[in-house]
């Protein structure tokens, strides 16, 4: 039996990060399937992977934010390298509407998720 448990301490920041989490592991699966539909470069495995390991990233530090994890600033900050890279992996599609609200969503995560790591 799984128990789910919320963080009762849960800051500001921490509820801005989850946020953008959510944000962007939602656009990440969007434009996924975005891709998937265009075929072509935009099937590319490296921008492909990107969008995955993305989102799922952003799943993992979202879950150890709501249990209160002590592993929370290491996730955080794995979570941000990980949405830079992928934020730069969509940017190379600049005439893209979709590609760079992708990048755009991917870079405003790894924003929020290093305001949760300490300097």
């Amino acid at each position: 039996m799984m128990m789910t448990m919320m963080n009762p301490s849960m800051t500001d920041d921490m509820q801005m990060c989850m946020a953008a989490c959510m944000d962007c592991m939602k656009t990440c699966m969007e434009t996924m399937g975005y891709c998937l539909k265009m075929g072509g470069d935009y099937m590319d495995p490296m921008m492909m992977g990107m969008m995955r390991d993305c989102a799922e990233m952003c799943q993992t530090c979202m879950n150890m934010m709501m249990c209160g994890s002590e592993f929370i600033a290491s996730i955080c900050k794995l979570c941000s390298e990980v949405c830079m890279k992928c934020a730069e992996c969509c940017s190379g599609m600049i005439d893209d509407e979709m590609m760079m609200s992708c990048s755009a969503s991917c870079r405003a995560c790894a924003d929020a998720c290093m305001k949760m790591c300490p300097a």
